[in-house]
């Protein structure tokens, strides 16, 4: 338990961005396995917009400090590739 103020002001903190940051991450998961599932199943259309909003979400939890710069570009880059794949299939 916090012994100063300051410390239990750092302990209610933390719990307000674990919070705000879980939410950011299960909304990008989300995101991400809606685009994967899309460009799985083939559908153009559907596809590019779920991989679009799914890079949005990407490019937001990158911004927000939630997922690393690097992170969020690699993962761009791979459904981007997939998405390139499928439509020349």
């Amino acid at each position: 338990m916090a012994n100063h103020p300051s410390a239990e002001k750092r302990n209610r903190q933390r719990v307000t961005r674990t919070d705000r940051n879980r939410a950011a991450s299960s909304a990008l998961r989300t995101a991400l396995k809606k685009a994967r599932t899309a460009v799985a199943a083939g559908d153009k259309d559907k596809a590019k917009g779920s991989v679009a909003s799914a890079e949005k979400a990407l490019a937001r939890a990158a911004s927000k400090g939630v997922i690393h710069p690097r992170t969020a570009a690699r993962t761009t880059a791979r459904i981007a590739k997939a998405l390139a794949k499928s439509a020349k299939v």
